[in-house]
């Protein structure tokens, strides 16, 4: 076969390819169409318009556990788990107590001293009452003898007769001696027993006291919750710590915290533009950072009447406080867990609803794409409410598949 010929088969082969591989192109771009996109179901429900923030679990109500007022230095010797839950009569903080425990021995002994003593007077005091009765009757019985005797006057001489009445008047004169001599005793037994039942009640005082100061050496859980300890500020603020076993407090300083957990509440930082869009009693979604997985039901029960401002971020800005009392809150939720809170501004029932991701511009109108088939078609549609995540319309029919990405547009 001659160079000419081999040339043009080559040539014929060669032309048979490039067109074959041209016609399997094209049925093959005909047969895949638009690439496929993700996409979504247009949703069909109560559609609720939301008002975002962010903002941290509270409790409304905490107890502080404070040392004692009477006592000027104490050191704590136990301190309860911190942030671990207790129960109300649980002990919390121990300081040590042995100082108060010699003093209740020592005060203790000077009480039973006392009560000794009392005892030894009332019972003195007794016996010398006893005896000044026994001294009087005696004289009350000489003084009836001698009268008796006086009454002979007439039957005796006269000697014997005045002899009689200066014995009558010696001992009714006796018998008044005794009467003031029993008073005076029992005057000075009343002063005696009246400052020793003084002094035995001082003493059984300082043993209330000390036993009182021993039993706050213990410090109990007055409600459920769990215990959050304050900063030690006796090195300076700056150096400040959690209270720690072997601290040292001064009276009345605050220890600890324990915040009632059933009344958690969100504590929401709400923007000036969004302030208008709230008001008291809406209903409240919280998701708090810590379960993404749970959505808490709450009520906004007050809004702070001025805003606040806040350095934590620059520029600086301002908001308002928002607070929505939690209906069912979790017990593993603890005060001062970040959080997010929706709140519901309205609600649209048998709403159609998109991802936010799914609406896009053309021509300056809001549409979307449905996906027909292995095609997307641009549909407009009317925006009823916007959130973050999602968009209710109008103008498409419920789980129509939506394309999450915008199709590109044909090439030419």
């Amino acid at each position: 076969m001659s160079r000419r010929s081999r040339l043009w088969i080559r040539s014929g082969i060669l032309v048979v390819l490039v067109a074959g591989s041209a016609f399997a192109l094209r049925q093959f771009s005909k047969t895949r169409g638009v690439p496929d996109l993700p996409t979504a179901r247009a949703r069909q429900g109560t559609f609720q318009v939301l008002v975002p923030c962010r903002g941290e679990l509270t409790a409304a109500r905490s107890i502080q556990l404070t040392a004692p007022l009477d006592i000027p230095d104490l050191q704590i010797v136990w301190l309860a788990p911190a942030g671990g839950p207790v129960k109300e009569g649980m002990p919390v903080i121990r300081f040590d107590p042995s100082k108060l425990k010699q003093d209740l021995k020592e005060k203790s002994a000077a009480f039973r001293q006392a009560q000794a003593t009392l005892d030894q007077e009332i019972a003195q005091a007794r016996i010398t009452a006893d005896q000044d009765k026994l001294d009087l009757e005696t004289a009350r019985y000489q003084v009836e003898r001698a009268r008796l005797e006086a009454s002979k006057q007439a039957i005796v001489s006269a000697m014997d007769g005045q002899k009689s009445a200066i014995d009558l008047s010696l001992a009714e004169e006796k018998v008044n001696v005794q009467q003031a001599t029993a008073q005076l005793h029992q005057s000075s037994d009343d002063a005696k027993t009246a400052s020793l039942w003084r002094l035995r009640d001082e003493a059984k005082a300082e043993v209330d006291r000390t036993e009182r100061r021993l039993h706050s050496m213990e410090i109990k859980s007055p409600l459920n919750g769990v215990v959050n300890y304050l900063p030690n500020t006796s090195q300076g603020w700056m150096n400040a710590q959690p209270f720690k076993v072997g601290d040292h407090a001064s009276a009345g300083l605050a220890i600890a915290e324990i915040p009632d957990l059933s009344t958690l509440e969100m504590e929401s930082k709400v923007d000036e533009v969004d302030r208008g869009r709230i008001a008291i009693g809406d209903q409240v979604l919280v998701h708090v950072d810590a379960f993404p997985e749970k959505v808490l039901k709450a009520k906004l029960e007050s809004i702070s009447p001025l805003t606040e401002q806040s350095f934590s971020e620059w520029p600086p800005t301002r908001s308002f406080k928002a607070y929505a009392r939690l209906e069912d809150p979790d017990p593993r939720m603890r005060p001062g867990m970040n959080a997010g809170a929706d709140f519901v501004q309205a609600s649209i029932p048998n709403a159609i609803s998109v991802p936010s991701k799914a609406l896009f511009t053309l021509r300056g109108q809001p549409v979307v794409y449905l996906k027909s088939g292995k095609q997307y078609a641009a549909t407009q549609v009317h925006i009823r409410a916007r959130n973050t995540d999602e968009v209710a319309v109008d103008g498409i029919a419920a789980g129509s598949a939506v394309a999450l990405v915008e199709p590109e547009a044909p090439k030419r």
